[in-house]
């Protein structure tokens, strides 16, 4: 059974036509206010993305404003632990920097009898760091790729492994390319590998860190370093470089305007899938806690958490589609 997989790719779709409060990263003054009910008890855990454990934890932190005595518990190890963790019921929610795989559908699918909902909950930039005294202008895709990837999907014409490579001179000419990058279990990885490899597969040499904060101390340690990792893990020892989608393009800076034009290349929803049965309410706690994602107070939080919110009109079609206004 279909759940929301055309108000996802409505959403989808929507990402270049986002509300003006969403591309400034204010919260939109139309999503709803959230206000306290009774009879909200019990526990709540999530596991899941790295990408999304701190937002996680922001947010289990404001629900306990709400609802001091609920229990909640974050578990951040990467997103493919998410879609088992919901499926056998360990989990009740699984946040994701990914969509579900069809194999992680059909899973959950077998087991329930209907796909587990997707609720897409915030606009990531996914950014391509260097050390703060690396000059680069920034890159395009093609570029990207040769340095990344083993397959070179984008047809750029050689393989790049030193700084020379890419235009930068002087001392950088023939200075070498050591690579950071999430680790196979990530979903951060996976779109990466989607996205900026066209497909194809990381070269053999890539530093896999455990966590996203572990790939930009890498960077940040190592001045001809190159990584990647969501913006809200930004420090200042790096730089998020400007990308193009084609080599020769323009550049646009990994920022909320360009995430919500769609002019940046690698910006993406985040998910948080929950097991909602078609014909059946959501538990009280875990209804509550969808409200308040989706209020003002629970897209302050993604604001605060270095993401693009969702506009009023994102946040009402899931509401709605899950009867919860």
């Amino acid at each position: 059974m279909k759940m929301n997989t055309l108000l996802l790719s409505g959403m989808v779709a929507g990402v270049a036509t986002l509300s003006a409060s969403a591309m400034a990263q204010d919260v939109d003054p139309n999503l709803p206010v959230y206000e306290r009910t009774s009879g909200v008890s019990g526990n709540i855990t999530s596991i899941g993305s790295d990408t999304l454990n701190n937002l996680m934890t922001l947010w289990a932190e404001e629900f306990n404003r709400f609802y001091p005595n609920v229990n909640v518990q974050i578990q951040g190890a990467g997103s493919s632990t998410a879609p088992p963790a919901v499926t056998e019921g360990t989990a009740t929610f699984g946040p994701m920097s990914r969509a579900m795989r069809d194999s992680e559908i059909q899973s959950f699918e077998e087991r329930h009898g209907y796909e587990p909902y997707a609720l897409p909950v915030a606009i990531d930039t996914l950014a391509v760091y260097v050390n703060r005294d690396n000059p680069i202008e920034g890159l395009s895709l093609p570029q990207v790729d040769a340095i990344f990837s083993s397959t070179r999907f984008s047809d750029h014409p050689e393989d790049i492994t030193r700084w020379g490579q890419v235009g930068l001179d002087g001392a950088w000419v023939n200075r070498d390319i050591p690579l950071y990058s999430r680790n196979a279990v990530s979903g951060t990885y996976g779109y990466f590998r989607d996205v900026a490899l066209f497909g194809g597969d990381f070269k053999a040499s890539i530093n896999e860190q455990p966590g996203s904060s572990s790939v930009v101390q890498g960077v940040a340690e190592t001045i001809n370093g190159i990584g990647y990792s969501g913006i809200g893990y930004i420090t200042s020892g790096v730089r998020a470089i400007p990308l193009s989608r084609e080599h020769g393009g323009e550049f646009f800076e990994p920022n909320a305007d360009n995430a919500a034009t769609g002019d940046y290349p690698l910006a993406r929803f985040l998910y948080v899938y929950v097991n909602k049965h078609p014909n059946e309410p959501l538990e009280p706690s875990v209804a509550e806690f969808v409200r308040m994602l989706y209020s003002q107070v629970g897209q302050e939080v993604v604001v605060r958490d270095g993401f693009v919110p969702l506009p009023a009109s994102a946040a009402e079609r899931v509401l709605r589609d899950l009867d919860l206004l």
